[in-house]
């Protein structure tokens, strides 16, 4: 009998198996007496062992892992499944009651945010957010306050003036459409548009300037046949599909949205947008293609991050490649967000090795971090030191992998300093399987 490979079920990515709680982790270094809150990180775990000729990575059942820090320790360690109804029942618990939207009741496994004092485990394609306590155990399933229309994004984008969530979502359902939303600082969605788009496609993540809510209409498609056959994430490359990207008047309605044709590729992650004028840039990381050959991961190629400038009288585009080395979970300082910016972050996946990179966009030059025993390139979360700090005044915190101990780290990182010694080093009591995205929450927005 032939024995099937996945990668997303070897090595870090395989799932660990217990929920573990461990009170006053070991540090190496000082974490910074200002660090007062949770780093969280998201991610596919999946509860019973997946079928590995058909299991996608993007469908493991969500676990948050989360690390409280105050006065210069990190107090606790805890990581839980989040309790959808078939996890609930695999763990023989009571189903947690909440609104599910079209019977799309999923373990939210992509991202974990605080919002309106709040904790929020989120993911894409139809699904509404997992309420969690403080301490990462499920509430249920939230329509805030029973506002929320349909599903939510896995990646809303906070306005740094006024704190409210901006997001994107998809949901195969409602064909060419996807739906705007803004949250407000309240936790209620205050206002919704549904914007036409190409066809029923993947929209992972979004833009936000200080004028526009940015849409991505790429060639991810929701493939009939595909779902036919049983895929749990049936959005696959269309080489047909019009690549292009559209401008929402963040005070206007559908019939507001300018469209711009780009090369065929897709994103799922952008670093950061602004206006600049009459443009709107945008810096994004590309994938020339993706769920194409292998449908069961995002393995196509080498992602590169690229700047669009999007000149809004002639309606065209200019593409320029910013970086060659292959990069991807893009973050930036929360306070530049849609705002003209200097310093961005993102995992670098080298030839030999893993590394974390600064890029500093005025300089157009790069700082590498490389990380030693099979490291992983993950997301890096920056924390201003202050309210008023720079935007490079303050931490750099990422989960790293050492394969030479089979456990986890959170690196914090002076982000100055980004290739000297470690501020800190919290050792976790184990491994974090590779995921996706995460969030520091500052116990002042718990």
């Amino acid at each position: 009998m032939t024995t099937v490979e996945n990668r997303y079920l070897a090595g870090n990515y395989a799932p660990v198996a217990d929920e573990v709680t461990v009170s006053e982790l070991s540090v190496t270094g000082s974490l910074p007496e200002a660090l007062c809150g949770r780093y969280l990180r998201n991610g596919p775990n999946p509860l019973a062992p997946p079928e590995p000729s058909t299991y996608h990575w993007f469908t493991g059942d969500g676990m948050v892992h989360g690390i409280r820090i105050r006065e210069g320790r990190a107090e606790w360690y805890r990581n839980r499944w989040v309790r959808s109804a078939e996890v609930a029942n695999a763990l023989s618990e009571p189903v947690r009651p909440g609104p599910v939207h079209a019977e799309m009741d999923f373990a939210s496994n992509t991202n974990v945010i605080g919002h309106a004092g709040r904790t929020f485990a989120i993911v894409e394609a139809g699904a509404r957010p997992y309420e969690l306590t403080y301490e990462l155990d499920t509430v249920g399933p939230s329509d805030f306050g029973g506002t929320l229309p349909g599903g939510y994004t896995a990646h809303p984008k906070r306005d740094p003036a006024s704190g409210e969530l901006h997001a994107v979502s998809y949901f195969w359902g409602w064909g060419n459409v996807v739906q705007y939303t803004v949250v407000d600082i309240g936790g209620l969605v205050r206002k919704v548009v549904d914007i036409e788009v190409g066809g029923p496609v993947s929209v992972h993540d979004m833009s936000l300037t200080e004028r526009f809510a940015v849409i991505y209409d790429l060639p991810v498609v929701f493939n009939v046949e595909a779902a036919m056959s049983g895929a749990r994430f049936p959005y696959l490359w269309d080489p047909s599909y019009r690549a292009r990207v559209g401008l929402l008047e963040r005070d206007g309605g559908a019939e507001d949205v300018s469209w711009f044709d780009v090369e065929p590729c897709y994103v799922f992650h952008p670093m950061n947008a602004y206006d600049d004028g009459d443009q709107v840039v945008l810096d994004v990381v590309r994938h020339a293609r993706m769920f194409d050959i292998h449908p069961l991961g995002p393995d196509e190629g080498v992602p590169t991050l690229e700047r669009w400038s999007l000149d809004l009288a002639a309606g065209k585009v200019v593409e320029e490649r910013l970086d060659d080395r292959g990069q991807e979970f893009p973050r930036v300082d929360e306070r530049v967000v849609g705002r003209r910016y200097r310093y961005g972050y993102a995992g670098a996946f080298l030839e030999s090795e893993s590394a974390l990179v600064k890029h500093d966009l005025d300089r157009r030059t790069s700082e590498v971090r490389t990380l030693r025993s099979a490291g992983g390139a993950s997301e890096s979360v920056f924390v201003p030191s202050g309210p008023d700090a720079a935007e490079d005044d303050g931490w750099v915190l990422s989960l790293v992998y050492d394969a030479d101990r089979d456990t986890s780290d959170l690196l914090v990182l002076n982000a100055a300093d980004f290739k000297g010694e470690p501020q800190a080093i919290v050792h976790l009591p184990q491994r974090v399987p590779f995921g996706f995205h995460g969030n520091w929450v500052p116990d002042s927005n718990a």
